[in-house]
């Protein structure tokens, strides 16, 4: 685990930006609607003056005391038990010195924030307007993981900024992927047609092995994906048993994997063809769904087990129907301990910062479950515009003390998911801006 400080910066602004959503294989829906607020401000993160931004929200200051606008940490909690109210027994410390920022964070423009205030070193509304001026927090203790609050018996992790393996692969050159990332996701290697061709056929765990012990040596978390997924899944039509062979198989081989993208991108977006046989003896509307969930949580007990899909806090109307999902599987009794957010449509340029902003907190609120960010790449040709996008969202995803984990879908230009050719993050052995920002934003020494 990164011993290094991190730092969380509140701001308030939107910024239009564009790009494309979809499944890990390519498949997926494109947003076409949404508009793009008028007006905008100038303020300062971290001793630099950020570009101008749109914004829809309405103006205004955080009321009720002195507002943080910058904290920065040392000494990340590994598999502590953190607070989700504030004190952290294990956490982090604030080491800093200045004025303690305290009070309450009303919106200005929205409703009042939900969730969205950090601990009492430095306050971040997700459902309003952030203060941008006040004193730095200092000389608290703060949550950087919370605690799973609904679902299930999974352990507390500490919140992480991570990222995927290039193709196979985990260090890049002369590049030490543990030196910039807390966390990593096999961006193939883990989902079940990368191990099985055919459900009959021997398992390939090589990839796989290879990705888990370089977490393991290096400290760092290892996150599953996928366990059930309508693609990239073994030939034919697996029965129940082999579903369970599978999921039992990877769980008895890994067994200090963290958290599990349990199943990725449910109806409308994907559907495995073995539906049938996996939710027999189950009820509700996703038996299937229910079932995969109860098999994960009886084989690997201590994982984290999250539903993950893509457009869930872009669009409503996604987001609906999928949240229609897990009311009906913790209904059905499925073990389900939080939801995923892709987030591959952040750069669409019909999706609001005011929308995601919105959606986010509404995603956590509706489903009473922690959120992880899975898959965020933010896809520029232009540098700034690359950077301005992540000075943007970054800010409320660390804010927001709901948002458990936030993975990067990839690093390495040139070699990230071909529907983001231009979300690479390290160009030339070089950082590209939004990569030098990460990195002093984590407390981390970019390339």
């Amino acid at each position: 685990m990164l011993n290094q400080p991190f730092k969380v910066i509140a701001l308030s602004t939107g910024l239009s930006v564009m790009g494309c959503s979809g499944s890990d294989s390519g498949g997926g829906g494109f947003g076409v609607a949404g508009s793009t607020g008028a007006g905008g401000s100038t303020l300062t993160v971290g001793g630099a003056t950020s570009t101008k931004v749109s914004s829809n929200l309405g103006g205004g200051l955080a009321t009720g005391g002195t507002t943080a606008t910058q904290w920065t940490a040392t000494n990340p909690a590994v598999g502590g038990n953190v607070a989700t109210g504030g004190a952290a027994t294990g956490g982090v410390t604030a080491t800093t010195s200045g004025v303690l920022a305290t009070g309450g964070v009303v919106s200005a423009g929205g409703t009042k924030a939900t969730g969205g205030v950090s601990t009492t070193g430095g306050v971040a509304s997700t459902g309003g307007v952030v203060s941008t001026g006040g004193t730095k927090a200092t000389s608290s203790t703060v949550t950087t993981g919370g605690s799973v609050t609904t679902g299930g018996t999974s352990p507390t992790l500490p919140k992480f900024v991570g990222n995927i393996s290039t193709g196979n692969s985990v260090d890049n050159g002369s590049l030490k992927y543990s030196k910039y990332w807390d966390q990593i996701t096999p961006e193939n290697a883990g989902k079940w047609g990368s191990v099985q061709s055919s459900a009959t056929s021997s398992f390939n765990w090589a990839p796989l092995d290879s990705i888990y012990s370089y977490a393991k040596t290096n400290s760092i978390i290892f996150k599953q994906h996928c366990f059930v997924w309508g693609s990239q899944q073994p030939s034919g039509t697996p029965t129940l048993a082999q579903v369970e062979n599978w999921i039992k198989s990877f769980c008895t081989r890994y067994p200090e994997t963290k958290v599990i993208d349990v199943v990725n991108e449910p109806p409308p977006h994907t559907t495995p063809n073995y539906t049938a046989n996996l939710g027999a003896g189950e009820t509700g509307s996703y038996p299937w769904i229910t079932k995969a969930f109860k098999l994960a949580r009886q084989y690997c007990p201590n994982a984290v087990l999250v539903l993950n899909d893509y457009n869930n806090i872009e669009w409503a109307d996604n987001q609906t129907n999928f949240v229609k999902i897990v009311k009906d599987i913790k209904t059905a009794g499925a073990p389900i301990d939080a939801v995923g957010a892709q987030a591959h449509d952040l750069d669409n340029s019909g999706v609001t910062f005011a929308t995601v902003q919105t959606l986010l907190a509404k995603l956590n609120t509706d489903t009473g479950l922690p959120v992880y960010i899975t898959e965020l790449d933010l896809s520029y040709a232009d540098d700034t515009a690359q950077l301005n996008a992540f000075k943007q969202f970054m800010p409320i995803l660390m804010n927001a003390d709901y948002v458990k984990g936030i993975t990067i879908w990839g690093w390495i230009y040139g070699s990230t998911w071909s529907q983001a050719p231009d979300s690479g993050l390290v160009k030339s052995g070089k950082s590209r801006p939004a990569m030098t920002y990460l990195m002093d934003l984590l407390g981390r020494t970019a390339p």
